[in-house]
């Protein structure tokens, strides 16, 4: 089934990061590298080729040229139209993701959608949005949200709603002090193009407004009584907007708690010219781990998630961690539950070390040299200056 002409989708892809720096110091959220050699935006994009939607419009902004430079043509997302888009004004940007669609109302209108999917560019997860939308259009609802189940202790961070027993939405509240739900939005919604049209023009009127999904958009529909519904989703999805959760979904890859490689669900992502040969010389060992093209390992690796053209140096050891594209590791290191940016360098005989509940994050670019373990953050903090000692 190809839903491509009666829904497109809009993907959110121009948010800072700022939970997630410093591996955002450099790149967009979307933009940061996942499972070895995929990116966080290639699952929406993934999603929407699979789910036949074949018309998208990505609104970037903060640091875009990682989205572009990745994007490109589209041609690897199976030549699905793909449009980055920017904001009408380059001193503002976007006030809010409401204000994200509607400055382009112009170029929704030009594909003629009946409905329109909007996406947020920093999940992991695979969900085929054709079950979403039959379920929507069965309900002849103006919006429907993907729900998720999240664990008390973390239900502050996302949007919350509650429901009655035919899944019809009776509150929505964004990001609360004092959770009395633990039902999530997904950050994906299917609208109905007509009736969002109007909702985002009202809102653009509002001076009071934040111009946001979570905090006006749906609130105002709600008020309106317009029929707002449910998708409860039942698959693996995960919010890895922190060094932490995006540690954890990638200990999950590890674990077989989310499958990459299946048949029926294609990941896609721009091929990469590297290397296909994967050294491990001398006494170097790996064992349950994920390790990708042009690597030269010579110490041991466990638990870990090395991307492309990584080094492991003589006599280093890297356990339950993740090593970012081209960083460099060097002799008798110790690695043990850390992130590793993009072209970072670790000095030899440096201890780099976290204990079950702190993580140590190292940005893209940066030199570390430690005699001892680097100052330690919880997952959900920002690491920025680490200082260390020798």
């Amino acid at each position: 089934m190809n839903v491509n002409n009666e829904c497109m989708a809009m993907l959110l892809a121009g948010g800072e990061g700022k939970r997630l720096a410093p591996l955002t110091n450099r790149l967009a959220k979307p933009a940061v590298h996942f499972g070895g050699r995929y990116r966080i935006i290639d699952f929406p994009l993934s999603n929407c080729v699979n789910s036949g939607i074949g018309s998208v419009g990505i609104l970037a902004q903060y640091m875009k040229q990682s989205i572009s430079g990745h994007v490109g043509d589209g041609s690897a997302w199976d030549n699905t139209d793909i449009t980055i888009l920017n904001s009408e004004d380059q001193k503002t940007g976007y006030k809010g993701t409401a204000d994200a669609i509607f400055q382009h109302i112009d170029f929704i209108d030009s594909h003629q959608p009946e409905h329109l999917l909007v996406i947020s560019g920093d999940h992991i997860y695979q969900m085929d949005y054709k079950e979403m939308l039959s379920f929507h259009k069965a309900r002849g609802a103006a919006a429907t949200i993907a729900v998720k189940e999240v664990p008390w202790a973390e239900a502050s961070r996302f949007g919350l709603m509650n429901t009655d027993d035919r899944l019809n939405i009776t509150s929505f509240e964004e990001k609360p002090a004092k959770p009395q739900s633990n039902l999530a939005s997904m950050g994906v919604y299917i609208f109905r193009w007509a009736d969002l049209r109007e909702a985002l023009i009202l809102d653009a009127m509002r001076a009071d407004s934040s111009h946001d999904f979570g905090k006006d958009i749906i609130p105002s529909l709600l008020a309106s009584e317009e029929k707002i519904i449910a998708f409860p989703f039942k698959g693996y999805w995960k919010d890895v907007g922190t060094p932490g959760s995006l540690w954890e979904a990638h200990m999950d890859l590890l674990q077989g708690t989310i499958d990459l490689n299946r048949p029926e669900w294609p990941m896609y992502t721009p091929s990469l010219s590297v290397s296909p040969a994967i050294y491990v010389e001398g006494k170097g060992e790996v064992s349950n781990s994920i390790v990708q093209r042009g690597c030269r390992i010579q110490g041991d690796v466990e638990g870990s998630i090395l991307f492309h053209s990584v080094q492991i140096g003589e006599g280093s050891t890297v356990t339950d961690s993740i090593i970012m594209p081209g960083a460099r590791i060097g002799r008798n290191v110790s690695i043990h539950r850390a992130i590793i940016g993009e072209g970072a360098y670790v000095a030899d005989g440096s201890s780099i070390e976290s204990s079950d509940d702190n993580l140590t994050v190292i940005g893209a670019g940066e030199f570390r040299y430690s005699r001892s373990p680097l100052r330690r953050t919880r997952p959900s903090a920002m690491l920025g200056d680490v200082r260390t000692g020798s």
